[in-house]
């Protein structure tokens, strides 16, 4: 890495020590995809909401010879050109693509739904231009324990009603929740919610220890599993695009 995105508080981005624990949060869940899931060299990716493009990236590295990087914002295209240039970087609105009904094996799309006015579009979006044998993988912050007061989330989900949205266009596979591993647990049994003591203060006014925690944070400190979805921070459903005949 060269550069890096400046922080506006809609993306997170690898570089900046004071925001890496949301990056390694969001870096877990990409982590878990390419750790998990299949990814056939021949087939065609997707990341919608790309963002900074560290994701799409992981997901190349991990042996997709086509992914695509889809977001809305020019500067933030313009980035993950410059930085990651094996990628193919296209500017769309998710609710309505320009890519062709069935085209892709694989479509990603992390902490992006909570952002867009029009979730049940989205959806029916990815249903039409994912291949009935392919796969999604959508993860958002569960409203539920995610802290109120992010003006760039237009709509946050709980469980149910994230399941709810995909229902009419997918099969829900796996339905997991993303959790603090050991070592944050235990921090936070001495010191503390750390998610609220980064947004208590300006990060140059933290203490020594929230500092080296966040400094410290990597996607091992971050489980991902099944079960007690409520109380998980972040959402991921796997699904499959039900019958062919229900797409349009």
């Amino acid at each position: 890495m060269t550069e890096t995105l400046p922080l506006t508080g809609e993306r997170t981005a690898p570089g900046i020590w004071h925001e890496n624990y949301w990056f390694a949060r969001h870096d877990a869940a990409y982590r878990w995809i390419t750790a998990k899931l299949p990814i056939d060299p021949t087939g065609r990716v997707l990341d919608a909401g790309c963002g900074e493009g560290y994701g799409a990236e992981q997901l190349r590295l991990a042996g997709a010879d086509s992914v695509t990087g889809l977001d809305y914002e020019h500067t933030t295209l313009r980035h993950v050109r410059r930085v990651y240039p094996q990628l193919s970087v296209v500017r769309g609105n998710l609710v309505q693509t320009a890519f062709a009904t069935g085209t892709f094996d694989l479509v990603t799309s992390l902490q992006t739904i909570e952002h867009l006015w029009e979730q049940p579009r989205f959806v029916t979006e990815c249903a039409r231009i994912i291949k009935p044998t392919g796969t999604l993988v959508l993860s958002t912050p569960n409203r539920l324990t995610f802290p109120s007061g992010n003006w760039y989330h237009t709509r946050e989900l709980t469980a149910a009603e994230f399941a709810e949205l995909l229902e009419p266009h997918f099969d829900i596979t796996q339905a997991l929740g993303l959790r603090h591993g050991r070592r944050l647990t235990e921090w936070e049994a001495q010191y503390g919610s750390c998610v609220d003591g980064q947004l208590a203060a300006e990060h140059d006014a933290w203490d020594a220890s929230l500092a080296e925690l966040v400094t410290s944070t990597t996607h091992e400190d971050f489980e991902i599993r099944p079960g007690d979805l409520d109380e998980s921070l972040d959402l991921i459903l796997v699904a499959r695009p039900k019958d062919a005949r229900s797409v349009r």
